[in-house]
């Protein structure tokens, strides 16, 4: 089967371009790249092979030319303007445990349902992976990176398990969606083949790649990587909801009858995946998007704020948050915009198919200028000094103000929150792991089982529970009777 990469605003292109059918004739695509003043893109047309000419001209047939000049305009010839609202207000959002009796029997009730949602198959888990591991160090996709504190299990192991947990505790097929990216897809492939897609039906997990976008010059002139190849970048996680459509899981999802689509980046081993409490609230409140949040830890913790922009719920990124607005404080002394964002979500997938309906995704592009190396006019591989180029993306976050109702939901931090972003330091492999462990004695504590601590509270041992087992504290404390305390200086692993 051919893999198809899908871009904003761009046709699908086939991976290897061999649908020379659909591509333009050299004719064609010469009046079309001078009307656009992208002639250069052609230079080393004369000089190319055969399967040369076919891949450039695929990827160039793809290229929804009416749109470059607006990204020109929009993006490379002027920095767009943040234009935040004087009477910016924080997004309204749920407690992470209810306040009162009235919210304790609506939260009883939301439990409920959520579990219902999931013995009834109406939910899929869908994970964003397009991202490597270069910041830890790890050569290789980062959802192939062994995370486990214990027995070193990768982040799609660990998710797998907690997927064929999530399966049998509900006695329901839930199938997995996974975005991966054009430079990783084959990569990812390989791994779940070799490990036998750990344990879970090949039938119920589907990959598929995120789509890309052209690469601009800061001159306007878009780059080629090779002679023979546009230089391209990953689309952001935004553009994961129109690889939903044209990779068709959209459709795989209909024919399942999956209404709820829960959404988690691979780098997030905490997270989670299938939340009866977040699906059932989701589901009563008609949301179309929902988003779990989390208290800061400061004003200026690098999260997304969660807001209100002429009524919608918006998230305002920590970089573009005045930090006026974001210091300040109420009368009992908290941050007003204390909530931020995780990234987090259950989207509808009536929401998802009305944004992206006619294979056009309408959310706002964001620009980062960066180093890209590039091919000259000589033919010659350049490596850039200095930034000289610009990326555009989409962020999923930027779908919240086209959602007619948005749930916010606290979550728990140290329950569902251990980024590994990093090497070392915060949000770092070493800090991923300790909140993992912490997490895991707090569950047998909880259940009446000893933890070994030190004066100070911190681990008398290592911990790992296997997510294959126990997917969340009611499963430990269901089987507390058969565990053993774990040993002071002991590595501890239960299954």
């Amino acid at each position: 089967m051919k893999r198809v990469i899908n871009m904003p605003g761009i046709r699908s292109m086939e991976a290897d371009s061999t649908s020379a059918n659909q591509n333009m004739s050299y004719e064609r695509l010469q009046e079309t790249l001078s009307d656009c003043g992208q002639e250069h893109l052609l230079q080393f047309w004369p000089s190319l092979s055969p399967e040369g000419r076919q891949r450039l001209s695929g990827q160039l047939s793809a290229v929804d030319w009416s749109m470059v000049e607006s990204w020109l305009d929009r993006y490379v010839k002027h920095q767009p303007e943040l234009n935040l609202p004087s009477d910016l207000r924080p997004a309204p959002s749920l407690p992470a445990e209810p306040g009162d009796d009235r919210q304790r029997s609506l939260y009883e009730n939301a439990i409920e349902r959520g579990r219902q949602l999931l013995r009834e198959g109406r939910v899929a888990g869908f994970t964003v992976a397009g991202g490597q591991g270069t910041r830890l160090g790890y050569e290789g996709p980062k959802g192939t990176f062994p995370i486990s504190p214990v027995r070193g299990k990768s982040l799609f192991q660990w998710f797998a398990e907690s997927l064929l947990r999530a399966r049998e505790k509900y006695e329901a097929a839930i199938p997995w969606y996974i975005m991966t990216s054009p430079l990783n897809d084959g990569q990812t492939r390989d791994f779940f083949e070799r490990n036998n897609y750990f344990g879970l039906p090949s039938t119920e997990v589907f990959l598929f790649p995120q789509g890309v976008m052209p690469v601009i010059g800061l001159d306007g002139r878009l780059l080629l990587s090779a002679p023979d190849q546009l230089a391209v970048s990953p689309d952001g996680h935004g553009g994961s909801l129109l690889a939903l459509r044209q990779s068709e899981a959209l459709a795989d999802m209909a024919r399942r009858g999956i209404d709820c689509i829960s959404y988690w980046q691979i780098d997030n081993p905490l997270v989670y995946i299938f939340d009866p409490l977040f699906i059932g609230m989701h589901q009563q409140t008609g949301s179309e998007m929902s988003c779990r949040g989390l208290v800061k830890t400061g004003p200026l913790e690098k999260l997304g704020n969660f807001c209100l922009v002429d009524g919608r719920v918006s998230i305002v990124e920590y970089s573009d948050m005045p930090e006026r607005l974001a210091r300040m404080t109420d009368e009992q002394g908290r941050l007003i915009f204390r909530i931020g964002s995780p990234a987090i979500h259950l989207l509808s997938r009536s929401f998802v198919e009305r944004l992206t309906e006619g294979g056009k995704l309408a959310l706002p592009f964001h620009r980062a200028v960066k180093k890209v190396p590039f091919v000259n006019s000589d033919g010659e591989q350049v490596e850039p000094d200095a930034p000289n180029a610009v990326k555009l993306e989409t962020f999923i976050f930027d779908a919240l103000p086209l959602a007619d109702q948005v749930l916010i939901l606290e979550a728990v931090r140290e329950e569902q929150f251990a980024p590994v972003k990093n090497r070392t330091g915060v949000d770092s492999v070493e800090s991923c792991r300790h909140l993992m462990q912490e997490r895991a004695a707090r569950w047998l504590e909880a259940a009446g089982i000893p933890v070994p601590r030190s004066e100070d509270r911190g681990l008398g041992c290592q911990l790992e529970l296997s997510p294959r087992a126990f997917l969340d504290p009611d499963d430990v404390r269901r089987r507390a009777s058969q565990i053993q305390p774990p040993q002071s200086g002991n590595k501890e692993y239960y299954e």
